[in-house]
């Protein structure tokens, strides 16, 4: 009934934590984790992480971002690599580089970059042999 061994919490439970830089604050340097971030304040820097990056309405980043998946209201100066979803709302700001798998603006967004998407080409064909590559 009574044991000395402690259960130890799972892994596999745990929710994943979300990050977040308050209005009026500012960071500089480079941010690297597995957790989400909310960005209402200002980065300067890079960011890398393995999950989603909200940049609020006032939120800016400046500098490289990495991540899975992107939810942009505020402004993004820099290079921007998202692995999935790239989601710009209506007051999105960004430019620089971009490169994503899925892209998806609302009307009035500033989208002001070079961009690149990956694993979009597929082979079409038309009739007999002939094939056309579409991305």
């Amino acid at each position: 009934m009574f044991s000395d061994k402690k259960s130890k919490p799972s892994n596999t439970n745990q929710a994943v934590e979300r990050n977040i830089l308050a209005k009026n604050t500012t960071f500089i340097g480079d941010i690297i984790s597995e957790g989400d971030f909310r960005i209402d304040g200002t980065i300067e820097g890079s960011i890398k992480t393995s999950g989603r990056v909200i940049v609020g309405k006032g939120g800016v980043i400046k500098g490289k971002t990495i991540c899975n998946n992107a939810d942009i209201e505020g402004t993004i100066s820099g290079e921007l690599t998202v692995n999935q979803l790239l989601t710009l709302k209506q007051t999105a700001k960004v430019q620089g580089e971009v490169s994503m798998s899925k892209l998806s603006v609302e009307p009035g967004a500033i989208f002001n970059v070079n961009c690149s998407m990956k694993g979009g080409v597929k082979e079409l064909k038309h009739g007999k042999g002939k094939s056309e590559k579409t991305a």
